[in-house]
């Protein structure tokens, strides 16, 4: 009956420090591809793999209880429709829609099959002040090094005990 009683109460604590988390959505990243194979090809595998670091991204954050996830879903196609880093402020219009305090966008840019760069971008959302962005640049145009560099922003960066935060 204690130990009972102990999970439950734990499990109380933990319901309210998230219901005090604040509330964000992290929208699907977006691709610059000046690339010469982008020109003629198309971005297909990148396309992919913009996904799976989108979704890294969404359950490290909510694995790490630190937010209130929201699902993007919502306003998923408006936000496809627009280029979220340069749409004067339309992902703050589509993050305030879902009610989230924080929002994140992202980029990656494609110069070659060689030298790609990874950007993330936290606002909040009531202000539209910039909180942090975080950047890493890979080498090698694989899943392997989406997913690694996406990592070490998470690791390194977003949830880096000090990042962000004033000396």
């Amino acid at each position: 009956m204690r130990a009972l009683i102990c999970f439950a109460a734990l499990l109380l604590t933990a319901s309210v420090a998230l219901a005090d988390s604040p509330k964000l959505v992290v929208f699907d990243f977006e691709l610059i591809d000046t690339s010469l194979p982008g020109e003629f090809y198309g971005s297909k595998p990148e396309e992919a793999r913009l996904e799976l670091i989108g979704e890294q991204l969404r359950k490290a954050l909510a694995d790490s209880g630190r937010f209130q996830m929201l699902d993007v879903a919502p306003v998923r196609d408006a936000a496809r429709h627009s280029n979220l880093q340069v749409c004067g402020g339309c992902d703050l219009k589509l993050a305030g829609q879902l009610g989230a305090d924080l929002e994140i966008t992202g980029m990656v840019q494609k110069v070659s099959n060689l030298i790609i760069n990874l950007n993330i971008y936290l606002r909040d959302v009531k202000t539209g002040n910039m909180i942090t962005a975080a950047s890493a640049d890979m080498r090698g145009n694989t899943d392997e090094s989406w997913s690694r560099t996406m990592s070490y922003l998470i690791r390194n960066r977003l949830l880096a005990p000090n990042y962000g935060k004033p000396e």
